[in-house]
């Protein structure tokens, strides 16, 4: 395939080629990212405007982290395979802009057609990514963040759409103390909703807590991978935990219990962002994808277990 400055395809081949779209939303008013039928999903309102872009058939999207309904990101990716004419068409006469300009002018493109239905949802960039990059199965880490606002905290209006409200006194040395119990390979099943065949072992690597500048509670939580709600039960189990309904050492009984537990609230949605998906070098690519496959097994490939969070 012929390339333009930067190493970007000319778009003369009518080769395939792989994009990577880096993009935020406000998941408030999304039914998550998955499309689904007559909802509103960012699945659904960014693959509109690639077909209204590009003047094409259906395009399909690829995501790093599926979140649910009401969940948020800062750090969001997915990926997407076009043939090079259409990425010609798509870049137009920005080539002289080097790669790292061409990045940018996509996604300005992009997101001129997002702001007309879906102005919650901005591209960040868009650049051609090796044919073995896989937005879901290449990640090596995803973190999240959380936030919430325990009885003693100054209410804000301008943040209630990203902060959850605790109606207790919480202690944070208690939530961290718990926190740090929970690091490591275990099994999470106690804080997964279950799935027939789908394992729930997974390797937390960092769960910290801090007191952010504006009053609230903010947890750091970051895994190679995460099972569904396991996010949003974890931050309700160091609720009980730092409101006193739930020990230190029930909590630590939780670790590695083969059954959904009921002794803490799953928290709600909105206190959630994913914040960053980290992705191996490029000549890594296709064997961390290859290895993810292997591990998450064929059963919970085909049904979306691994949706990184959420």
């Amino acid at each position: 395939m012929a390339e333009r400055a930067g190493g970007e395809p000319s778009g003369e081949s009518a080769a395939p080629v792989r994009l990577r779209l880096d993009l935020s939303y406000d998941g408030t008013d999304f039914s998550g990212w998955a499309a689904q039928p007559g909802l509103r999903t960012v699945q659904g309102e960014l693959e509109h405007a690639l077909e209204t872009l590009l003047r094409g058939g259906p395009q399909r999207l690829t995501v790093g982290g599926r979140t649910d309904a009401g969940v948020h990101a800062r750090g969001q990716v997915a990926h997407l395979t076009i043939d090079a004419a259409a990425l010609g068409k798509w870049d137009g006469r920005a080539g002289a802009e080097g790669a790292e300009g061409i990045e940018v002018i996509r996604a300005r493109r992009l997101n001129g057609v997002l702001k007309r239905s879906a102005p919650d949802v901005v591209v960040h960039s868009v650049r051609v990514v090796p044919p073995a990059f896989d937005a879901r199965f290449s990640a090596i880490r995803r973190r999240y963040e959380y936030r919430l606002r325990d009885e003693s905290s100054r209410k804000d209006p301008l943040t209630a759409r990203f902060t959850a409200d605790v109606p207790r006194l919480l202690d944070l040395e208690a939530m961290q103390a718990a926190a740090d119990e929970l690091l490591g390979l275990n099994d999470f099943t106690a804080f997964c909703k279950a799935r027939e065949g789908a394992t729930a072992i997974r390797e937390l690597l960092a769960f910290e807590w801090r007191r952010t500048e504006d009053g609230a509670y903010a947890a750091r939580i970051e895994a190679d991978a995460f099972c569904h709600s396991m996010v949003r039960s974890l931050i309700g189990a160091m609720v009980a935990v730092g409101s006193g309904r739930l020990s230190h050492e029930g909590l630590v009984a939780l670790r590695g219990a083969s059954a959904r537990s009921n002794a803490f609230t799953v928290m709600p949605p909105h206190g959630l962002s994913l914040e960053e998906i980290a992705y191996p070098a490029d000549e890594e690519l296709a064997a961390r994808a290859e290895l993810t496959r292997a591990r998450r097994g064929a059963h919970e490939v085909e049904s979306g277990q691994d949706r990184a969070g959420e």
